[in-house]
């Protein structure tokens, strides 16, 4: 089931909260958002009797990026996971836009390993995850003190970071890629480091 979008419904909300003159919390949103978007979103789920369940993707924009916002900020720590599209991504033409740093997954640990995917999986995801962070602090150096200033190993999370962002997030409209590639692909880019 896929919502959209989360941020019109609580717009929405808060206007029939003023209209009903009931007192304001964050930005203006009803101190009851949080109750009623809790309630939207746990109707996902298991439907007893039935084999399988309800997958349920809400969707939402952030107003001018606030991560912080009431609405995301309230939807993450109501939903199990969130994945982030991020402009700049977008912008640099990286399809699917998707910021793995802000993303998560609470239900990540106990989908992966042994069993279900490969033993590697937990060790390559927090590889990936940490050198992609260390790549954008070395970017954001990078635009202060400039190129020259940065060490070889900055230059190294340079490149990882150029080969992640277009390789490993970077998809083909009609490229299909297991997870098993997907891990063979992610070991061969963390190669780049000693």
């Amino acid at each position: 089931v896929i919502l959209t979008d989360m941020s019109s419904y609580a717009d929405a909300l808060r206007e029939v909260s003023a209209a009903r003159e009931e007192v304001p919390g964050r930005r203006g949103y009803p101190g009851y958002m949080y109750t009623d978007l809790s309630t939207i979103y746990e109707r996902a789920g298991r439907v007893v009797g039935r084999n399988g369940s309800i997958t349920q993707l809400p969707i939402l924009t952030m107003p001018n990026d606030d991560i912080t916002h009431p609405i995301p900020d309230l939807t993450g720590y109501i939903t199990e996971g969130q994945i982030y599209l991020d402009r700049q991504l977008h912008t640099k033409g990286v399809f699917p836009p998707i910021n793995v740093l802000p993303s998560l997954s609470r239900l990540m640990k106990s989908a992966i390993g042994e069993g279900m995917t490969r033993d590697d999986h937990g060790s390559v995801s927090n590889q990936l995850y940490a050198s992609y962070a260390m790549g954008k602090d070395v970017m954001a150096m990078k635009a202060v003190v400039g190129e020259e200033a940065l060490s070889m190993e900055d230059h190294l999370y340079l490149s990882f970071l150029e080969r992640f962002e277009g390789k490993f997030i970077a998809q083909g409209p009609y490229q299909a890629r297991s997870i098993f590639e997907s891990l063979d692909l992610a070991w061969s880019i963390l190669r780049a480091f000693p």
